[in-house]
């Protein structure tokens, strides 16, 4: 997508802004957001008991929300942005285990641009896919706000 102005992003609400590339979930990832938060439930880290309960080690639910940053940086750029902050979400829906070894992707649509403190609040709807599968991973309302100079 071409970069737009500030100034024009209400009229973009409803508008989808973009779908990443795919990214593949392995389990070093898995193992390393694992570390970093304290969540070594075995579904998610201990691979020979979890091929064995559940069929193979699924991503944790907080990581495939935490790819969100990540999957869209770039889908909107925006002429003039000095800073962004990520505000909060309203909605979020884990709707599907993304197992190990699985891609995903977000596809972003606009669902709200209105001004907030000096900033643009933006609404995004992010829906996380999985290669494959009918139903996504997750599927989030995240807010931001973008600072312009």
């Amino acid at each position: 997508m071409n970069p737009v102005e500030i100034k024009d992003l209400p009229g973009m609400v409803g508008q989808e802004v973009g779908v990443s590339d795919w990214v593949l979930i392995d389990q070093d990832r898995v193992n390393k957001f694992a570390e970093a938060t304290g969540d070594h439930q075995w579904i998610h880290v201990d691979v020979e008991r979890a091929t064995k309960e559940i069929g193979g080690p699924i991503a944790h639910g907080y990581l495939t929300l935490s790819l969100i940053p990540m999957l869209g940086a770039g889908m909107l750029p925006v002429k003039g942005v000095t800073r962004g902050i990520n505000y909060g979400s309203d909605k979020v829906r884990f709707t599907n285990m993304v197992r190990v070894g699985k891609r995903v992707r977000m596809r972003q649509k606009l669902i709200g641009a209105e001004p907030k403190a000096g900033g643009m609040q933006l609404k995004n709807e992010c829906t996380i896919e999985i290669e494959g599968e009918d139903r996504p991973a997750c599927v989030a309302e995240t807010i931001s706000v973008l600072y312009g100079a």
